[in-house]
């Protein structure tokens, strides 16, 4: 980003926000350009870059709607579904992983 000012990690002046500062004190960007940035220094991939927002210029977090929650449960129940045996796990099933533990390893399973 050209022609904004440049700080160095945690040298930032009081009023300036990260996306998730602005979160944690439950605000949002708002549409506004980025202010400021500021560059925390790396050894090998080069600087690792965070976007500042004005914090008297964000604005409020919208609040969720029933069809915002719904969707997300629904989102939630589709990822603890197991896709070889289609049964619920119990517990969101990790992309890495691919599926539940009892169909990743039968033969380890207890008898009782």
């Amino acid at each position: 980003m050209a022609g904004i000012p440049v700080y160095r990690w945690r040298l930032a002046p009081d009023g300036l926000a990260t996306r998730r500062q602005l979160r944690a004190l439950g605000l949002r960007p708002g549409g506004q350009d980025v202010a400021a940035q500021v560059e925390r220094p790396r050894r090998r991939r080069g600087p690792l870059v965070a976007y500042l927002y004005l914090v008297e210029l964000a604005k409020p977090v919208r609040p969720m709607t029933p069809a915002k929650w719904a969707a997300l449960a629904k989102a939630n129940a589709a990822r603890r579904i197991c896709p070889e045996c289609r049964r619920d796990a119990g517990y969101v099933i990790p992309p890495s992983f691919g599926m539940c533990a009892a169909c990743a390893y039968p033969d380890e399973q207890c008898a009782a």
